[in-house]
């Protein structure tokens, strides 16, 4: 789960270290979208997910015997923070699973915008001008990237958002909820142990994800070879990324993530291009850069 942090000096180590977890994030989407293809359903996928994770990062509190105290306030957050973080997640993979995948990671990349309104909203802070002052060039680059008129697909608005409709509205149920979470996150868990809040929201994630198993009838699992593939794919990356970012980002002197972690859509571009064979107008790849440059200023502006 990626929390904003305060902005340090990075060391080409520490700069490469972030590319990397940047890197294996947007493969593990499109893992995800080519187990997608191959008879895998969203629910089993975060179940896979978000559950090896959270063994992994248990581990490691065991490992580093991190100690386990929650406040009565964190006992009250922390369940409503695994229930948002599991809609964020299924949202995602079912938007990943009916866009192209840098889509969906462009959309759901609006989150700062819904931080600053969940901040509004329920603790009364005001967003910061840099943040209102992006607001238009972020959306604006979104609506590029999405061609909201239809013109790069030749399709119409009508027909173009008939085809885009449902993901883009999961990408952006899915930054909602996200954005909700990192505000809760930032009130109320702040003060606890990344490692904590991340085991404990991942294991809330993932039964929240096999309650929908479940419902749906037991597990829909890969019906080919490159549907195991990308099972296997979007575990490993995604509980690889987030060990590197428990135990070995803290060591080179980064705190938490940074906005470097951003470019996560361009490296699911190019990746998804090579892979998958999806491609988007040029356009649309223009709007990307937009959105993807101004959430890396918002991350790395001074307070």
């Amino acid at each position: 789960m990626r929390t904003p942090s305060p902005v340090a000096a990075l060391s080409g180590t520490a700069f490469a270290t972030l590319l990397l977890v940047a890197f294996m994030m947007g493969a593990n989407h499109v893992a995800a979208r080519m187990a997608f293809d191959h008879g895998v359903d969203v629910s089993t996928a975060v179940v896979f997910r978000s559950g090896v994770t959270a063994l992994v990062v248990a581990v490691l509190l065991r490992v580093y015997r991190v100690p386990v105290r929650l406040t009565a306030r964190h006992r009250k957050a922390l369940p409503a923070m695994g229930l948002l973080v599991g809609v964020q997640s299924l949202c995602l993979y079912s938007a990943v699973a009916r866009l192209p995948v840098a889509l969906a990671l462009l959309a759901f990349n609006t989150y700062p915008l819904w931080t600053a309104l969940w901040a509004r909203l329920v603790y009364g802070q005001r967003p910061p001008a840099a943040l209102v002052r992006a607001m238009p060039v972020m959306l604006l680059g979104l609506a590029l990237a999405l061609d909201v008129l239809g013109a790069s697909s030749g399709l119409g608005a009508s027909s173009h958002w008939r085809d885009i409709g449902a993901g883009v509205a999961f990408a952006l149920a899915a930054a909602a909820t996200f954005g909700l979470a990192l505000v809760l996150t930032q009130h109320e868990t702040a003060d606890l142990d990344g490692r904590l809040r991340t085991a404990s929201t991942m294991g809330m994630v993932a039964v929240l994800a096999l309650a929908g198993v479940g419902v749906q009838g037991g597990f829909h699992l890969p019906a080919a070879a490159p549907g195991w593939w990308g099972l296997l794919g979007l575990t490993v990356l995604y509980g690889t990324a987030f060990t590197i970012m428990f135990t070995v980002l803290p060591r080179l002197g980064v705190v938490g993530n940074s906005a470097i972690m951003n470019i996560e859509p361009i490296f699911a571009l190019v990746l998804a291009w090579a892979i998958l064979g999806q491609t988007i107008a040029p356009v649309q790849v223009a709007g990307g850069l937009l959105v993807v440059a101004t959430v890396v200023w918002l991350g790395l502006r001074k307070a």
